[in-house]
């Protein structure tokens, strides 16, 4: 995610940060700080109590200006493989779309999504035939965030 980070009065210490793997953002004076789980009001309760070392009555704003970690993930045989943010509700062949649709040689009957629940792996298939053609339109989930869509 990307968050903006605003000491009033004191642009040295503004900046947009990116929030790490590791859940930690960097700030000046500041240094690393966990952000990972928090609410951009904890957050800022946070930096404000950190930053009193530096600035007197610090005034903080945090603001989430990107999402990233509602991704989708699509391999295999579609022209551009990788991760997709899902900016909102989209479905497989939305996701397909989005990588540029599947190649010349793509098992377009076998499609995998593969889904993490809690600790139990869920696996549905997608026959993208029958959905263009409108036969069966129930295999066209909604994806949420980690999915993974294999076209063989």
């Amino acid at each position: 995610d990307v968050l903006s980070v605003v000491f009033w009065g004191d642009r040295d210490l503004s900046t947009d940060v990116t929030v790490r793997p590791d859940g930690k953002i960097s700030l000046p004076l500041l240094n690393d700080v966990v952000a990972a789980g928090q609410t951009p009001e904890q957050l800022r309760r946070r930096l404000a109590d950190a930053a009193k070392r530096y600035v007197q009555n610090p005034v903080v704003t945090v603001v989430v200006r990107q999402v990233n970690n509602n991704r989708a993930f699509i391999t295999g045989q579609v022209s551009n493989p990788g991760p997709y943010v899902l900016s909102g509700p989209t479905t497989v062949l939305q996701l397909i779309a989005m990588a540029g649709g599947v190649t010349e040689f793509a098992d377009k009957k076998h499609v995998l999504i593969t889904r993490v629940e809690g600790s139990a792996q869920r696996a549905f298939t997608f026959n993208y035939d029958d959905v263009v053609k409108r036969r069966d339109l129930s295999q066209n989930l909604i994806l949420k965030a980690g999915d993974t869509v294999v076209v063989p």
